[in-house]
């Protein structure tokens, strides 16, 4: 199996989202997306506790058009949103949600850890999805680490979010063909994984160093893989955690404007005029 090269390396930008200082590997100088991918914000803080749920985190929002995804990787991420869905995900789950025709929702953090502080670490991308399902009913689905398929190799630990990875299937259903891992591989350990000869690909670094298609990858990089082959390998020279995301590309029109993601102008002006008038629902928050 011919496996893939590397087409950019892309160190993650620093970014000031809402007073929040965050990694961005996409989008880049280099490369503003990765068709079905417009976005990876990477939130890695300890929170000093003394602290109340409605101070921290992100207040109610709107989304359309897409599906804002969150990985959580240390301490918990809580949900609510205007279809009345309240949860919250901890180490290991992920948010997953799909915003279709509007949808009001906020990102807070559990009463324990902003009352007593700890360490937050979590991953929210961006997935487009193609016209004919944008305007499609909004769903939320948490993923718990215990929901979340576990393929297990020497050294290396792969959780299977969405697609098929080496037959076990993910929990996350998704509107154009993707694979999404999670992994971990510890230091001297290698790992081949199969790619649908079409999906764009790309791997990012939360923490280590791995070499991977011709080049190496250190803490808060980003590579992007050429089509040039049907698996990318992996081979850890530190204890290595890592997020690989891999789709077939929508190949349609992206007109982006904050959180609504559509074909064309016409369809964010109408976004921006639904959200303003209540259309994609209003969410009055409760804290604990």
């Amino acid at each position: 199996m011919t496996s893939r090269s590397l087409k950019h390396t892309i160190a993650a930008d620093k970014v000031n989202m809402g007073g929040h200082l965050l990694d961005q590997p996409l989008p880049s100088a280099k490369l503003e997306s990765l068709d079905p991918f417009l976005l990876i914000h990477h939130w890695h803080q300890m929170l000093p506790g003394g602290q109340r749920q409605q101070d921290l985190g992100v207040g109610p929002h709107p989304h359309r058009g897409f599906s804002p995804v969150t990985f959580v990787f240390k301490g918990a991420v809580s949900h609510q949103d205007s279809l009345g869905e309240r949860a919250t995900v901890s180490a290991g789950g992920t948010q997953w949600m799909f915003a279709g025709r509007g949808i009001t929702h906020s990102e807070r953090f559990p009463k324990k850890l902003a009352e007593e502080g700890g360490e937050l670490e979590f991953i929210q991308f961006w997935v487009n999805a193609p016209a004919a399902n944008k305007m499609a009913a909004p769903y939320y689905q948490p993923i718990s680490l215990e929901d979340t398929p576990l393929v297990e190799e020497e050294k290396s630990k792969i959780w299977v979010v969405s697609g098929k990875f080496k037959d076990t299937k993910g929990a996350a259903p998704t509107y154009s063909p993707q694979l999404l891992l999670r992994g971990e591989l510890a230091k001297g350990g290698s790992v081949s994984i199969p790619i649908t000869a079409s999906f764009n690909a790309l791997v990012y670094v939360l923490e280590g160093s791995i070499k991977t298609g011709g080049g190496q990858l250190l803490t808060k990089d980003m590579g992007v893989y050429q089509l040039d082959g049907k698996s990318i390998e992996l081979h850890a020279t530190a204890d290595t955690r890592y997020i690989l995301l891999s789709g077939e590309p929508i190949g349609e029109p992206v007109a982006q404007y904050g959180p609504f993601v559509m074909n064309n102008q016409t369809q964010v002006m109408e976004a921006v005029r639904d959200a303003q008038i209540g259309k994609m629902g209003v969410l009055i928050e409760e804290f604990e």
